[in-house]
């Protein structure tokens, strides 16, 4: 594993505008052009959060994936966020994560965010994803996700070089401000229980329903200690995570010695 640089976006998401959001977001992604190793962009950037993206979600053919992949090939780093993808007749909440390379990864959110009714208009995710990075095994989640330990649970990896499932997770939000407290109460229990560094991007601004977001976008390290806090307005920050005091942690702290065995019922 080698130092990886990430860069958090904390941005204010224009309301149903892609074109926008896409102008927007690339002029923030540009001012860490060949500084950084992974750009974070929040959940469902091109639109911000709503059931009415539906009419308008794009294939992965569409404009979106291509900007994002583009975009990831100008920097030279891998760019990642939620965007609204329609498959047939179902609409995913679907985060992309897209390599300089032009290549790809996809992740469906797995848990809608029902007080909204996402899960009556969205499809589900059913498989978590582990990409890797400069050595590190990171585990992408899409903001409700956060609320679920079990579906986030890091293992023992039954091989024969050892170490944990994943090294670092990341969840991109639209997390309300009403609601603050508990995203950076999660944020730093997943990293504390799971023996790994976490990554929150969230949102600032209002949105078209009148929902503030106070940002709070973080980087925490493997003991629930932050590396880096964005606070409340719109910022670009990026921050170096050393291997080093994760390996060392883990060896000195073996709690994933003592989890229980269970497997997923995904049905």
């Amino acid at each position: 594993m080698q130092a990886l640089n990430v860069s958090l976006v904390q941005g204010a998401t224009r309301w149903h505008d892609a074109p926008a959001n896409r102008e927007y977001y690339g002029s923030l992604v540009r001012r860490v052009a060949g500084q950084s190793d992974l750009i974070v962009l929040p959940e469902t950037f091109l639109s911000g959060f709503s059931n009415d993206t539906r009419a308008s979600a794009e294939g992965m053919n569409g404009e979106g994936v291509a900007w994002m992949r583009a975009l990831a090939t100008e920097v030279n780093a891998v760019v990642t966020g939620s965007l609204a993808i329609r498959e047939g007749d179902t609409v995913f909440n679907r985060l992309i994560w897209a390599r300089p390379d032009g290549t790809f990864e996809q992740y469906d959110k797995r848990h809608l965010f029902r007080m909204a009714g996402e899960h009556t208009r969205y499809g589900g995710g059913a498989e978590r994803l582990i990409v890797e990075l400069k050595g590190w095994r990171i585990l992408p989640q899409v903001c409700y996700d956060l609320r679920f330990p079990v579906w986030l649970r890091n293992r023992r990896l039954e091989s024969a070089t050892g170490g944990m499932d994943y090294d670092l997770s990341f969840f991109v939000a639209n997390w309300p401000a009403p609601r603050r407290q508990p995203w950076r109460t999660l944020l730093r229990a997943r990293a504390i229980e799971n023996l790994s560094y976490v990554i929150g991007v969230n949102r600032v601004g209002v949105d078209g329903n009148d929902l503030p977001y106070a940002g709070d976008s973080a980087v925490i390290d493997p003991v629930g200690e932050s590396l880096i806090e964005l606070g409340t307005q719109e910022q670009v920050a990026t921050v170096t995570i050393d291997p080093a005091p994760l390996l060392a942690h883990r060896e000195r702290f073996p709690a994933w010695m003592d989890a229980d065995n269970f497997s997923l019922d995904l049905t």
